[in-house]
């Protein structure tokens, strides 16, 4: 009898270990402690680092803050505009919040234009008004409708939105070529901002003369005698100044080549008043490349391709 119990026994031995290391582990296992982020404020607090998740981001100015800057830029049809606005666009889709007021030469929107627009990449205003026959004479002012038209554009926008409006106009001809810097500086334009253009005048560049931050001067190779001697690509206004200037625009009647600036500019501004941007004006942000002339020479009169490529 004895034996068979002791058999039984050493049977029922090895489970009766195993249930007991299994409960003693159980019983050995503490709860793990909640992670939870340390406050910024004093006390007690262990001089552990704060986790990154609560430390603050560097400040930045929301894109949404920044002043809008409106292009207007007049452009015709001839066999390079495509290529122009496409060097344009590149540019201004890495501006931020660049408005761009594209302005046709043509008394109806043009088939390539609106394609171009439409896949450009970027806000953008297509307007078109003609030139009248006859202001395309050689020698007299160049765009002066679309430039205007351009401005109506912006007030029409702007009249019935309470102030203040911030933003910048600037004027962008196709032909030209911008440097990012440039957008950069002109956007803290209060009233009306200068600087200087690189291949212009017949110079390497031209300038407004600048002492102790006033413009008292132009360095120029044509009229310095003029009221404002300087390129359309070498000013921005304050969009406030064109909203409570209603009546300024660029004037056909008295206007003489090269002058269109000046009769502008006189209208909102003095030179006193103006605001040296590039460095007190001693940097190149901006030049009048102009595409050279394309030689189309052996061009066939008649379509000849079996294809219709658009160029």
């Amino acid at each position: 009898m004895k034996s068979l119990l002791f058999s039984r026994f050493l049977l029922l031995l090895p489970w009766v270990l195993i249930v007991i290391i299994v409960l003693d582990i159980d019983s050995s296992r503490a709860p793990l402690p909640a992670l939870t982020a340390r406050g910024g404020g004093g006390g007690g607090g262990s001089g552990g680092p704060r986790p990154a998740a609560a430390r603050a981001p560097p400040q930045r100015r929301p894109e949404a803050a920044l002043p809008t800057i409106y292009a207007i830029t007049p452009t015709y049809s001839r066999p390079v505009q495509k290529a122009e606005l496409t060097r344009l666009a590149n540019t201004f889709r890495q501006v931020a919040r660049l408005h761009w007021i594209l302005v046709e030469d043509a008394a109806a929107r043009s088939e390539l234009v609106s394609r171009f627009v439409a896949g450009a990449g970027l806000p953008c205003t297509h307007l078109h008004v003609p030139t009248p026959r006859r202001y395309k004479r050689p020698g007299l002012p160049r765009a002066t409708e679309q430039r205007n038209a351009g401005l109506a554009w912006l007030r029409q926008r702007h009249q019935h939105l309470p102030p203040p409006q911030p933003g910048v106009l600037f004027f962008a001809d196709d032909d030209n070529t911008y440097s990012l810097e440039l957008f950069q500086e002109m956007r803290t334009t209060r009233k009306v901002s200068v600087w200087p253009v690189g291949l212009v005048g017949g110079r390497r560049y031209e300038r407004p003369v600048v002492e102790n931050g006033k413009v008292v001067g132009w360095y120029t190779g044509w009229r310095a005698d003029r009221p404002f001697a300087i390129d359309m690509a070498g000013f921005a206004v304050s969009l406030q100044v064109i909203l409570s200037h209603p009546k300024a625009v660029f004037k056909r009647r008295g206007s003489q080549p090269g002058m269109q600036e000046s009769d502008f500019l006189k209208q909102i501004t003095t030179v006193e008043e103006l605001e040296p941007k590039a460095n007190n004006c001693t940097k190149v942000l901006v030049w009048h490349t102009r595409t050279e002339k394309v030689n189309l020479a052996n061009e066939p009169k008649y379509h000849l391709d079996t294809v219709n490529i658009e160029v």
